[in-house]
C-alpha cells in the first residue's frame, strides 16, 4: 500500500545559505505525521521533534525538512532538479512505509551533533598529525562531512581512545 501519492511543487525561494540556489517547496498528497516516526529512524536525521511534526535531514548540500503538511528542500539548482527531488522523496517515504514493520519509530526529540558535543570527544591536544589546524577545527571539519574520525590519528591508533572513537562514530 502506498503512503503518499505525490509531492506537488507549490513554491519556490531564493536560497540564502547558497545564493545563486533555490529552496523548494512541496506539498504531500496527504499530511505526513504518521510517517514522520518512521522516517526519524532512518540515517542522516539531524532534527526530530514530535510535537511539533518536523524531521531534518542532512542532504550532501544544503537540507530537506518535512513537516506533517508541507517539505522543504535546500540547496536546489533549479525546478527541474526539485521536482526529481521531490519525486525520489515520495519513493523513500513510500519505500520506508512499506517496511515500517521492520522500523522502530523514534517518538522522542532528536537534535544534530553540536560542535561541543564532537569535540569532546577528540583527543584536544592540537597536534594537526590531521592536517587540521586544531582540534575544534577537526571538530567542525567531521561535522560538515569532510573528515572521519579515522582520519585522527590519535582517534586511530590510541587503544585508550577506542570509545571516543566509537561514540563519534555512532553521533556522526
Amino acid at each position: 500500500m502506498m503512503f503518499l501519492n505525490a509531492i506537488e511543487l507549490t513554491d519556490t525561494l531564493p536560497c540564502l545559505a547558497e545564493p545563486g540556489k533555490i529552496i523548494v517547496v512541496g506539498k504531500p498528497s496527504r499530511s505526513l505525521d504518521d510517517v514522520l516516526p518512521y522516517l526519524a529512524a532512518l540515517p542522516n536525521v539531524i532534527g526530530y521533534n514530535p510535537e511539533a511534526c518536523t524531521l531534518t535531514f542532512r542532504r550532501p548540500s544544503g537540507f530537506l525538512t518535512l513537516f506533517a503538511d508541507r517539505v522543504n528542500i535546500t540547496q536546489v539548482c533549479d525546478v527541474e532538479e526539485g521536482l526529481g527531488l521531490l519525486s525520489s522523496l515520495v519513493d523513500a517515504i513510500n519505500a520506508t512505509w512499506t517496511h515500517r514493520h521492520e522500523l522502530t519509530p523514534v517518538n522522542t526529540a532528536r537534535r544534530a551533533p553540536q560542535l561541543l558535543d564532537v569535540w569532546s570527544l577528540l583527543p584536544r591536544t592540537n597536534c594537526k598529525r590531521c592536517g587540521v589546524a586544531t582540534c575544534m577545527a577537526f571538530a567542525a571539519a567531521l561535522l560538515q562531512h569532510k573528515r572521519t574520525p579515522a582520519d585522527c590519528l590519535s582517534l586511530r591508533d590510541d587503544t585508550s581512545l577506542s570509545a571516543q572513537r566509537t561514540s563519534l562514530e555512532v553521533m556522526l
